[in-house]
């Protein structure tokens, strides 16, 4: 019997949409500014997990805001054919939105994909539902930007003609309420339509609730139970904002839902969600046609243990304590490492020039929506140090090169090597709080490679480096708290990631080299 520890998915993984095919599962989740987009994991037992791929390698995402990019992909599956509709968010200031929703097709959920097909800009959180007569249907967040009505103006649903490759261009609003909605996702199971929805919005007050009806196009009524999963009532729970949810049916008749939830991290009291939003999986039963958690009440559990023959010849298998990247390939590893906006090939990275070393040409500044030289992962744990060793020659205060952790162009930490006058080479922290830049004092070093190491325990975020491998602390605390979706008055919707940097402001064709990035974790 395998049990499953979640989240399945840890680090920055939401949105998740699950699906089944044969004995395999594949799940799918938001990568928002992130290259590759769309990333997919696969898995034959539901407990242990790899990271298959991304569905999407060149999309051109630059000058796509933060949290803006690739939301909630919908991932289906019919007549051999694995279907993936996304939405790509182009502007979100204010009451306006303007997003486009596109579907591929393919044999694989890793492609090669069909020629996009638009799906329309009504709204985001698309989703496919094919029904048993054949026929297929999007159902989605309509979206209102008028400022005297509610934003979130209802579900709807609209026939798609594959025929065609279009939308019959006739919208039915099925569902609303006076709460938030979104995330919908729509089942017939048990001779009825179940509507699954997210509700509450995306933080603290997040959750799952239902709605059925026996016409597709409704009236829905209202599941009786606040939420089928939440955690709003439940400050302490380990796993927070609970919600985003789809539902997969096992071979052996086991339903499981799959949602986000958050681990966050405490400073001064306040919970800061700062490892993003995870994603988890939970048991669930029918309960006179509604779904229910198998465990009972409406909390996320963390572990459960699924049954059936299949399942209990799988071995539990610990969380992973870490990797190394030797950079001895030819190309980046982007099952481990994410660019912004652009693909690797377009972010300054070069594998050739120096074997076993990482050269990034330095980029735009940290506020560019286009081309920054920045190679990113995951924080999968609150207890995560990163290591590098760089080796640059800065000679002005507009080259630098180091470690940095990223949560967006308004939130971020960064361990740079740079020149000035005043010190020549050497380190400081900088740190981007919204419109503040903090920086350090400086450390002067010597020429030559520099060993870099961060450490986040929690909240809090510590650097040091080494020379001739003697390593030293950098003075400081630094708070790390401020890289999540929590800090401060805008919506943030990824989480916080370490990495690589190189900036070369002047545009002059200065660039640093790397070797041996480690991640090490303590769940």
């Amino acid at each position: 019997m395998a049990r499953i520890e979640n989240p399945v998915l840890r680090g920055f993984n939401p949105d998740p949409s699950i699906l089944r095919v044969g004995e395999e599962y594949f799940l799918a989740t938001s990568t928002f500014e992130y290259q590759p987009a769309v990333r997919i994991h696969r898995s034959a037992d539901l407990a242990t997990w790899e990271i298959a791929g991304h569905a999407l390698h060149d999309l051109d995402l630059r000058g796509i805001p933060d949290s803006g990019g690739v939301w909630a992909p919908s991932l289906t599956h019919v007549d051999g054919e694995f279907w993936l509709a996304y939405s790509v968010v182009r502007t979100m200031d204010g009451d306006d939105k303007d997003i486009d929703n596109y579907l591929v097709t393919g044999p694989s959920p890793l492609g090669p994909w069909s020629e996009p097909v638009h799906l329309g800009s009504r709204g985001f959180d698309f989703s496919f539902f094919h029904d048993d007569d054949g026929t297929h249907w999007i159902v989605g967040v309509q979206w209102d930007q008028r400022p005297e009505h509610p934003s979130f103006s209802g579900i709807v649903v609209e026939q798609y003609l594959p025929e065609d490759r279009r939308t019959s261009g006739v919208a039915h609003r099925i569902y609303a309420e006076e709460g938030l909605v979104e995330g919908p996702n729509l089942y017939r199971i048990g001779g009825e339509y179940l509507l699954l929805l997210a509700a509450g919005g995306t933080g603290w007050n997040h959750g799952i609730s239902a709605a059925r009806s026996r016409s597709l196009l409704g009236p829905y009524a209202r599941d009786t139970a606040e939420a089928v999963l939440t955690t709003r009532d439940a400050p302490g729970a380990t796993l927070q904002k609970a919600g985003h949810g789809e539902l997969v049916e096992t071979p052996e008749g086991e339903w499981v839902l799959t949602h986000l939830a958050t681990r966050p991290a405490l400073h001064l009291g306040e919970r800061y969600g700062t490892l993003g939003r995870e994603t988890c999986l939970q048991s669930v039963v029918f309960e006179d046609g509604w779904p229910r958690l198998a465990h009972g009440g409406h909390h996320p559990a963390q572990s459960f243990a699924v049954s059936g023959d299949k399942h209990a010849e799988a071995e539990d298998v610990p969380p992973a304590s870490g990797w190394t990247d030797d950079f001895d390939r030819s190309e980046l590893d982007t099952l481990r490492w994410s660019t912004l906006r652009v693909p690797a090939p377009q972010s300054g990275i070069d594998l050739e020039a120096r074997p076993g070393w990482l050269r990034l040409h330095g980029g735009h500044s940290t506020a560019s929506v286009f081309e920054q030289s920045t190679v990113l992962t995951r924080v999968e744990e609150h207890d995560t140090e990163f290591e590098t060793i760089v080796d640059g020659d800065p000679r002005s205060p507009r080259e630098a090169a180091g470690l940095i952790a990223w949560y967006d162009r308004s939130g971020w930490i960064w361990l740079q090597l740079t020149w000035d006058p005043d010190h020549g080479r050497h380190l400081r922290v900088v740190r981007r709080d919204d419109r503040t830049t903090i920086r350090s004092a400086a450390v002067p070093v010597p020429a030559g490679e520099l060993g870099l190491r961060a450490h986040l325990d929690g909240a809090a975020l510590t650097f040091s480096y080494a020379i001739d491998g003697g390593w030293r602390a950098i003075d400081g605390t630094f708070p790390a708290w401020t890289l999540s979706d929590d800090h401060g008055p805008r919506l943030r919707f990824t989480g916080m990631f370490l990495g690589l940097r190189a900036e070369d402001l002047d545009g002059r064709g200065w660039s640093a080299d790397f070797a041996r990035a480690e991640v090490r974790t303590r769940p």
